[in-house]
């Protein structure tokens, strides 16, 4: 089976190579600006790799789209600090460049397994989150956060009307709060546009007092980038399975207060010689949403999603408690 990916070099992308290219005999047609993440991987044979760009290279991706068996489109934005900061930026690539890639797939008849995401379920009250059950609820034009949402929602219906449609065999998959390695640089924590734990662990490193959005009382269920690649192989390994389907990947064990994750993200660094001293040493802060974030930000409290449908259609369930999964995050980030 050749795989096709674009925005290979990203935090699920570059994971997902080393699994399939680890345990399947699948070939794997990798696509990005740059390759850093992909680099142990060059002299694979069942690998190749392509620089370029998803905004302009239209006639090669047309091209490795036809030659592919399933595509997936992992180029996006994924942080809310650019939500925010670049609204037209995220709709651009989130939505249109990633819709001209859906129609490409569907002039050429071939699978596309798609990533939504967990956002869009928004301010929803389900107290737990079903694929074709609970509702999508966003907040008021003036709260940008929401255009990733709505844009990713937008994507997820237009690809189901093409399965309806024009017969187009996808799959979307909703990631709750991946983490592992290659998350987020430090440099991104840096310009405070990283997620959670990556935010934490640079903070903290930098004597920064770790900052606690609204007090941190918002709850997710985090889950360990394994668990995710393990879901999304047996995706891709099981179209008759898949097949125009919503799957939640997440761990609903895992769900947990930033706040209680903080606490978390330093105890573990007490236990790291390295990073020993400064966790002895970390603070917390409280900053509201507008503070941190500026004016825009919104917020859910709690997430937590109902796995019973890709339990049921695929066999997966995660394995990675939150302990384990925030430990061998929070050591990725030790240097040799």
């Amino acid at each position: 089976m050749n795989i096709l990916i674009l925005g290979a070099n990203g935090f699920i992308g570059s994971h997902l190579i080393e699994g399939i290219l680890e345990k399947t005999g699948w070939r794997v047609n990798a696509f990005d600006l740059i390759s850093t993440n992909l680099e142990k991987h060059k002299d694979e044979a069942r690998f190749s790799f392509t620089k370029g760009n998803i905004f302009t290279d239209d006639e090669w991706m047309k091209d490795a789209i036809e030659k592919s068996d399933a595509v997936l489109p992992l180029a996006g934005i994924a942080k809310p600090a650019y939500y925010l900061s670049k609204p037209l930026w995220t709709f651009e690539l989130d939505f249109e460049q990633n819709l001209k890639i859906v129609r490409m797939c569907a002039d050429a008849g071939k699978r596309v397994i798609f990533p939504s995401t967990s956002e869009v379920y928004g301010m929803s009250a389900d107290t737990v989150l079903k694929e074709d059950e609970s509702p999508l609820i966003v907040g008021p034009i003036c709260k940008m956060r929401w255009i990733y949402s709505c844009g990713k929602q937008m994507m997820d219906r237009v690809i189901a009307a093409y399965g309806q449609e024009r017969g187009l065999r996808y799959t979307l998959f909703r990631p709750f709060n991946w983490i592992g390695p290659r998350l987020d640089t430090f440099k991104d924590a840096e310009e405070k546009t990283a997620r959670s734990i990556t935010q934490m662990v640079y903070d903290i490193l930098s004597g920064r007092p770790v900052t606690l959005v609204n007090g941190g009382a918002q709850q997710r269920s985090f889950t360990y980038i394994s668990d995710g690649i393990a879901a999304l192989m047996a995706i891709i390994g099981n179209e008759s399975g898949a097949n125009g389907r919503i799957f939640n990947i997440g761990n609903p064990a895992n769900n947990v207060s930033i706040k209680e994750l903080a606490h978390m993200v330093i105890d573990v660094m007490k236990g790291i010689p390295s990073f020993r001293d400064a966790a002895e040493r970390a603070t917390l802060t409280v900053k509201p949403a507008e503070e941190y974030y500026g004016n825009g930000y919104d917020d859910m409290q709690n997430r937590v999603p109902s796995i019973q449908a890709i339990g049921e259609a695929l066999g997966w369930a995660p394995r990675i408690p939150l302990r384990e999964a925030v430990e061998k995050t929070i050591r990725s980030y030790v240097q040799d």
